[in-house]
């Protein structure tokens, strides 16, 4: 996407920035899987990480970020943020004023238009605070005001995350020529058929009228029988219900590397996939962890990872409950994780915590659950963001019990993956 470097400020900078392209650059920032727990409850051995800040400052400081990124600021604005100061002590203030007048702006505009509302209205006090340094990025509104995404805003973070893996797949979704690929949007009919009872009234008109003049000649009135009603045929589309099962584990967010955030962009490019090209199928969320629940996907963009163990068995319990409550000619799960199973629910209602994992009774919970989704024609597919031996050869037995697939891959191509393999069980009949 291209962004212009403006030479010097002006009162329309702020409406001439690309609002959409910002969201793009925030969506990382907007849906960050911080930790959703104190000091007390992480692990002794790791420092809990940052992150889950939905204060307005926060706001403003990761927009700065993005403006810089992409050099939609002012060279006077950049050497300020840089701490170069321009001599004139009076031309500083002005340009901090400046900045906190354009961040306000983008602000109010991204809630304008429906991307992102406030759990209370923003107080605008008289002055602005320093834009740097100890008092924080230019607080136009009370520290209380705490920002959320909106509908519209996840709806088009949905957006834009499935318009990257279908790039990164290398085919375009949009076209009407016809390819040996898969591709969204593309409706595959056959050859018209007689019109039999019970068929949906989809008339060919031309083939109709063609199969009346056959039979008796162009003469006017023309007669028309029963068995010259032709129909369009359309290729069977099934239905399908899908669970999307997060591990939420604190391994999620541990060694440096977010694992939790790209699984949420997954489940939002799924959402918009489903919405708009498979509106007859569901998708619904679950997170495990310690035990394990149903997020609705509204909530899924403030969903955070937590000091929890990995109970695989609960969150399969809980997916296939939910599947089989739906009327759907195909259920499957989708399963993203990076642990091994370390938890399990007893019969009283205890979970039973065995950091290790991989215990014993902890496995044959698992494997258990697992048949029963195999019994219940629930396919399990499972995607592993980890390659410990001992992991890979309990994901190989799950894909083997439930006649899923495994897939072992990174935070870099699980969107690509899962993606994938959606639209190849949509589009495969058996």
């Amino acid at each position: 996407m291209r962004y212009t470097t403006y030479a010097k400020y002006t009162k329309e900078l702020a409406d001439l920035v690309n609002l959409q392209g910002l969201l793009d650059q925030l969506g990382d920032f907007l849906l960050q899987s911080g930790f959703a727990g104190g000091p007390e409850d992480w692990p002794w051995w790791a420092d809990p990480p940052q992150g889950g800040d939905r204060s307005m400052d926060a706001l403003r400081e990761a927009i700065i970020q993005a403006l810089l990124q992409s050099g939609q600021l002012t060279p006077e604005m950049v050497r300020y943020l840089r701490g170069d100061s321009s001599g004139d002590e009076a031309r500083d203030r002005e340009i901090e004023r400046q900045l906190s007048e354009l961040l306000d702006q983008i602000v109010q505009r991204l809630i304008d238009e429906g991307y992102l509302k406030t759990k209370e209205p923003p107080n605008v006090p008289a002055g602005y605070s320093a834009v740097v340094g100890p008092g924080g990025q230019a607080r136009a509104a009370a520290d209380q005001v705490q920002f959320d995404l909106t509908d519209r805003g996840l709806d088009f973070l949905g957006y834009r995350t499935l318009k990257n893996l279908l790039g990164s797949i290398g085919k375009a979704s949009m076209g009407t020529h016809d390819t040996p690929y898969l591709a969204t949007g593309v409706e595959a009919e056959a050859g018209s058929k007689p019109y039999e009872f019970g068929d949906a009234l989809n008339i060919d008109v031309p083939a109709t009228l063609g199969s009346a003049i056959a039979r008796h000649g162009l003469a006017i009135p023309l007669e028309l029988d029963y068995g010259d009603l032709m129909v369009h045929q359309a290729e069977y589309r099934s239905s399908a219900a899908t669970v999307l099962m997060l591990d939420c584990s604190h391994s999620m967010i541990l060694y440096g590397e977010d694992r939790f955030t790209p699984a949420k962009k997954v489940a939002l490019a799924l959402t918009h996939l489903i919405r708009t090209q498979y509106p007859g199928d569901s998708l619904r969320v679950v997170l495990f962890h310690d035990t394990a629940e149903e997020i609705p996907l509204a909530t899924l963009a403030r969903a955070q990872v937590g000091p929890y163990h990995t109970n695989t068995a609960e969150g399969l319990k809980l997916a296939r409950r939910i599947l089989l409550s739906q009327k759907k000619d195909m259920r499957q799960i989708i399963m993203i994780t990076d642990g091994k199973p370390s938890a399990m629910t007893l019969p009283d209602g205890r979970v039973y915590l065995n950091s290790g994992g991989l215990h014993p009774q902890v496995l044959e919970t698992t494997f258990r659950e697992v048949a029963a989704c195999r019994r219940a024609g629930i396919m399990v597919n499972t995607f592993m963001l980890a390659r410990d031996p001992a992991l890979v050869g309990f994901v190989k037995k799950v894909a083997e019990m439930c006649r899923g697939k495994a897939y072992f891959t990174n935070t870099m191509t699980l969107g690509q993956f899962i993606l994938m393999d959606f639209l190849r069980r949509r589009t495969t009949r058996g």
